[in-house]
């Protein structure tokens, strides 16, 4: 099973990005994005499950939107702000997470690599 992550970039206070992470091996019942800041905890971004029930962190309400093509995932990241710079790793489960245990790093089974995304302002 291999996740493949891409997207991340420098980009300036405003702008859009999209991250892409394509799974190969097996078909997903769920599957997220998480992101860790520097100097900060790894922290839950938004996760979609097969049937496109989605879950997100509050601060990106709005601006960000998960969605998948079978087994890809992508978060169309749109307003990006200072904060939100980080490295986001995609996550993937066989199963079917809902509610709280969607927002759980350990609740996932699979790890992409990170890419890294730059917001300056």
């Amino acid at each position: 099973v291999q996740l493949q992550a891409s997207g991340g970039g420098l980009v300036q206070a405003g702008d859009s990005l999209r991250l892409s992470c394509a799974a190969s091996g097996r078909t997903f019942g769920s599957m997220g994005w998480f992101r860790q800041a520097p100097g900060k905890e790894r922290e839950f971004v938004a996760a979609i499950a097969w049937g496109g029930r989605t879950y997100y962190l509050d601060s990106v309400k709005g601006r960000f939107t998960i969605s998948r093509d079978i087994n890809t995932v992508y978060l169309q990241m749109s307003s990006l702000k200072p904060e939100d710079t980080a490295v986001y790793s995609c996550a993937a489960k066989e199963g079917y997470l809902y509610g709280d245990a969607a927002l759980l790093y350990r609740s996932y089974n699979y790890w992409g690599q990170g890419t890294l995304v730059t917001v300056s302002s």
